[in-house]
């Protein structure tokens, strides 16, 4: 049985009043209490206009201190609220359930203790990125990573595809604990990469807009001149396919075989 008090995550999209969803805005107006987590100040006042009591997550963040001891306060203080039998919204800035820790572990947590959680969608980084650069994902199809993560672990990448990697601005950073890494992080980066692609390929570093007034940030740069580029927790780094697709040949003929075969049946049935 369920008992009172509810947590609900809802996005706010990227860009200040223009993504955010009707029905995230009524689960804001109507909550005991909010909790927010924004790109700006701008955005957070924004949101406490629409609800008596919000309150903001972005004092829990500290240079040297471990992200993941600032998600974890994060979770606890909303749970606190909501074991008060209050109906808690958690607002973040773009999609809730995109590289978005703290949200999916709230709503499991909530769960687990038999309150009602679950999340409602928002417009991501990911959204702007395909408008603003005119990407088709299925076009050549997309592959995204961490950069971190990427660099971590090994990973078999599709050079025909675009490659998009995330918070590269704090790439290779084990510690957890800071807001942006040195150029010789992204050396190490650039060496990983430069196994699919030459050092001359074209990349974009891109950052979608907060504020209406704004421009999205759409940097073309060679592979080899990224770790002096300016980066920081929100740059995304985009990396156009370099090689053309190569087509299955055996799975095609197989798959034509299927086709002939079909043709023959129906054929035969409508004689």
């Amino acid at each position: 049985m369920l008992q009172k008090g509810s947590l609900v995550c809802v996005g706010t999209g990227m860009t200040l009043g223009a993504h955010i969803s009707p029905i995230s805005r009524s689960h804001i107006e109507q909550a005991d209490v909010v909790f927010v987590l924004v790109s700006d100040g701008v955005t957070e006042q924004w949101i406490s206009q629409m609800n008596p009591d919000v309150r903001s997550l972005q004092p829990f963040y500290c240079e040297g201190k471990s992200r993941m001891e600032t998600y974890q306060q994060m979770v606890d203080v909303m749970l606190a609220q909501v074991k008060q039998q209050r109906n808690v919204v958690g607002a973040f800035y773009g999609h809730p359930g995109v590289f978005a820790w703290v949200p999916h572990n709230a709503i499991k947590q909530a769960k687990k203790l038999g309150f009602k959680a679950y999340m409602e969608p928002g417009i991501s980084a990911e959204d702007c990125l395909i408008a603003d650069l005119a990407i088709d994902p299925g076009q050549f199809g997309c592959q995204h990573y961490e950069t971190s993560q990427f660099m971590f672990y090994k990973r078999t990448i599709d050079n025909a595809a675009y490659l998009i990697l995330w918070q590269v601005g704090v790439a290779g950073d084990r510690s957890l604990a800071k807001f942006s890494t040195g150029a010789e992080y992204k050396q190490l980066l650039v060496q990983l990469l430069a196994e699919y692609y030459p050092l001359q390929h074209q990349v974009i570093l891109y950052e979608a807009i907060t504020l209406p007034l704004q421009q999205p940030r759409i940097e073309y740069l060679a592979l080899a001149d990224l770790p002096l580029a300016t980066m920081d927790f929100k740059t995304t780094l985009v990396i156009p396919p370099s090689q053309k697709m190569q087509l299955n040949s055996a799975l095609l003929t197989r798959l034509e075989a299927l086709t002939t075969a079909e043709q023959v049946s129906n054929a035969t049935e409508n004689n």
